[in-house]
């Protein structure tokens, strides 16, 4: 009996881990409903560049909150009304600018569709209608001089930019998008987007030109920002993941909507960035990777007092530019996937924005041992059987020796049940007769909860790869599996998984003890419920491994320990 319990304390905490991961999707922040692209929307100027006018960032002083209608650092609100949207076309983007501050008010990755019912509708991540989320920058003049004012000396995120053209399509490898702006006091700025074939990456440089009598000195920032979530998306089966703002110093570091609500970020950071995450994709601004920036947020609230925005902005080190002379702020602003390999590629730490957690020394080799097997085959639910498979004969010794010792311990049976009744009232007796038979057997009693605590690890590790992987996101196997990383929609793995458990526990000792066995007899029963809302690539890992785990203990069973 003693020997049986580590099985059952390993299966309640797995149980632990199941209802912990549930707990989670009912506390995380609500999901935000994916949208979908229409032509209705796409030129709408009222929809998309509403609600812009917001207090300009003063990083010197961070506030935890500002009043939204505080206009005492912003242009007159009739900008609103006078703004446009340009819309620019990549390969990969489908975007909308406002000449509002030049801020990007929608974008849509036609690459992604929002489900795989709706395959002509893609993704939008940035919606300045529907979740108050765009991406911001502007300048921020510093100096004063004699008799000007410095808020005319350059132009916020609230300022109305000129564009020539406001459609604009990629017809090659790069496309520049310039937004003019000017003052009366001889300065210029030229915003500068710069898309490229292929990238979700987009060069930002704001070009000032100083042709007046008097030095320019100010900073550049950048800000995401994202309307509250109360009141946003709805209940939903599977994972919820993070869904927020985060930055990068040093180490990843996710700074929450109700973190925000407590303390104000106020950091000077190398390099870094900011993004602002959602399920499977991501924005984000890269800022030059050798200044020491300012990283701020603010929580903005109505007249009311309820919260209307969040933001989190970076703002570069002060500049000079002499009178005459022409200097620039550069920037990325990335919208899309959370590609590891794309982000990798962009700035140190963006791929962390793929939040294994804990799990990434497990989660991150099994998914580039998952690429490697799908580079070969092409197909993700074929990769899960292997990499099962690749696991199984890794860990195949281990495996062995504990089955070995719970095939011994089946052999057992008959004496330790007759030992249970010879020491009855005596569980000290009982205790170092069990030890002096398992010596003289050599016999671990422990021996095999480790085939347990190998695959427990392992689905974990698997479990984040499959709710955190774009990769995998809407990816098929064969016959109705159409998305590996959902909800079997016909419950045949949950229901092959749970008679696979049911049958390898026939080949398991069984328990002495009565309430044991029954708990583990409704295991597979209650796996089997659990398991009917889990992604089915999930489910095929855990099916497959108990196949090949049978397999294995039958061989052991009958042709080592039977001839042995």
């Amino acid at each position: 009996m003693d020997a049986q319990r580590p099985f059952l304390y390993l299966t309640l905490a797995f149980l632990l881990f199941l209802i912990w991961s549930n707990w989670q999707q009912e506390h995380a922040p609500q999901p935000i409903a994916q949208e979908t692209a229409t032509t209705s929307t796409r030129n709408s100027d009222a929809s998309t560049t509403s609600n812009l006018n917001e207090e300009v960032p003063d990083t010197a002083t961070p506030q935890t909150r500002t009043t939204a209608d505080n206009t005492s650092q912003t242009v007159p609100s009739q900008i609103n009304a006078s703004a446009k949207t340009i819309h620019i076309k990549t390969d990969v983007l489908d975007m909308l600018i406002s000449t509002q501050g030049g801020a990007v008010v929608e974008a849509d990755l036609p690459k992604y569709s929002v489900s795989l019912d709706k395959p002509d509708e893609p993704v939008r991540i940035l919606t300045m209608a529907k979740k108050g989320y765009a991406a911001q920058s502007g300048l921020i003049h510093t100096k004063e001089i004699a008799g000007v004012d410095k808020k005319t000396l350059a132009p916020n995120h609230n300022a109305l930019f000129v564009a020539e053209k406001t459609e604009y399509e990629l017809t090659g490898d790069t496309l520049v998008v310039p937004l003019t702006w000017t003052d009366n006091n001889g300065i210029s700025v030229t915003k500068k987007y710069t898309f490229t074939k292929g990238s979700y990456a987009v060069d930002v440089e704001d070009i000032i030109n100083n042709q007046s009598n008097h030095a320019w000195t100010g900073y550049e920032y950048h800000r995401l920002r994202h309307a509250s979530l109360e009141g946003q998306g709805g209940m939903s089966l599977g994972v919820r993941a993070y869904v927020g703002p985060a930055y990068y110093d040093d180490k990843y570091t996710k700074y929450s909507f109700s973190k925000m609500d407590d303390e104000a970020l106020n950091k000077s950071i190398n390099g870094g960035w900011i993004a602002m995450l959602e399920h499977y994709f991501i924005s984000a601004w890269i800022p030059n990777a050798e200044d020491k920036n300012s990283y701020f947020s603010k929580v903005y609230e109505n007249k009311s007092g309820a919260v209307s925005s969040y933001t989190i902005g970076t703002s570069t080190p002060e500049k000079e530019i002499a009178s005459g002379a022409t200097g620039s702020f550069k920037s990325k602003l990335y919208v899309g996937p959370k590609d590891q390999k794309i982000l990798s590629g962009l700035a140190d730490g963006l791929d962390y924005t793929v939040d294994y957690g804990i799990l990434s020394i497990i989660s991150k080799p099994i998914f580039w041992l998952l690429q490697q097997f799908h580079s070969l085959l092409g197909n993700w639910g074929w990769a899960i059987i292997f990499v099962t498979l690749t696991l199984k004969i890794l860990f195949f010794y281990p495996s062995a020796v504990s089955y070995k010792s719970m095939a011994r311990m089946k052999k057992l049976a008959p004496q330790l049940k007759s030992m249970n009744e010879r020491y009855k009232n005596d569980p000290q007796g009982k205790q170092k007769a069990m030890m002096a038979m398992y010596k003289k057997e050599k016999v671990n009693p422990l021996g095999g909860c480790l085939p347990m605590l190998i695959q427990i690890p392992v689905f974990m590790g698997l479990y984040w790869v499959l709710m955190e992987s774009v990769e995998l996101r809407q990816a098929p196997w064969m016959f109705w599996y159409n998305d590996l990383s959902v909800k079997d929609p016909t419950f045949i793995l949950p229901i092959l998984m749970g008679a696979s458990m049911f049958f390898q526990q026939k080949l398991n000792p069984s328990q002495m003890d009565p309430a044991q066995q029954k708990i583990f007899q409704w295991l597979p029963a209650i796996f089997t419920i659990m398991f009917l809302w889990f992604p089915s690539g999930l489910v095929l890992y855990w099916l497959v491994n108990n196949l090949l785990s049978m397999a294995q203990q039958w061989y052991i069973n009958n042709k080592i320990i039977g001839h042995g």
